[in-house]
């Protein structure tokens, strides 16, 4: 399945070590950025969803789905990708996702819910512009493998290591 000859552009390698998957091949990443953005899109396409039909139980649905995505060591969506979708696609099954992953997916929980305290507000305008551009950062992550929660990630937690460092706890 893993073409060995593959090579992976420096740009995409760069976007999806990013999201966490260091130390991997460039077959392997290739074979990987499918499954790895399957989830994404299916999360995008349920809030985009429940904004057209204002259907705030789609909304929670997407929330929820957000939530246990925080959960290791899968997103929900990675199960139905691993055990049904890569048979088709002829693809190895996904790695565990990462930090980056998870707390992107953190993020996400918390923006959802954002969006539906605003919808059942009276500020409708608010929350579709909140799901405008949360469904933008979404569609960066699904297409590009641009994840600025996982950007966000590393500049925390890689900040934090360093002053950790500099004042000798590490």
């Amino acid at each position: 399945m893993e073409n060995k000859d593959c090579v992976l552009s420096p740009v995409t390698r760069k976007r999806l070590e990013a999201q966490g998957y260091v130390g991997l091949t460039d077959a392997q990443l290739n074979d990987f950025k499918v499954g790895i953005r399957f989830a994404y899109s299916l999360c995008a396409l349920l809030v985009l969803s429940g904004l057209i039909f204002s259907n705030v139980a789609i909304l929670l649905t997407a929330m929820t789905i957000a939530f246990f995505a925080m959960m290791p060591p899968y997103h929900p969506f990675d199960y139905l990708y691993n055990y049904g979708v890569r048979r088709f696609l002829h693809k190895p099954k996904l790695p565990p996702r990462t930090n980056q992953g998870r707390f992107a997916c953190g993020i996400a929980t918390i923006w959802v819910g954002g969006i539906i305290l605003l919808l059942t507000n009276n500020m409708e305008v608010w929350g579709y512009i909140a799901g405008g551009v949360l469904l933008s950062v979404a569609g960066l992550v699904s297409i590009l493998d641009i994840c600025i929660p996982s950007m966000i990630y590393n500049f925390l937690f890689r900040r934090q290591a360093y002053d950790l460092r500099s004042q000798g706890k590490i």
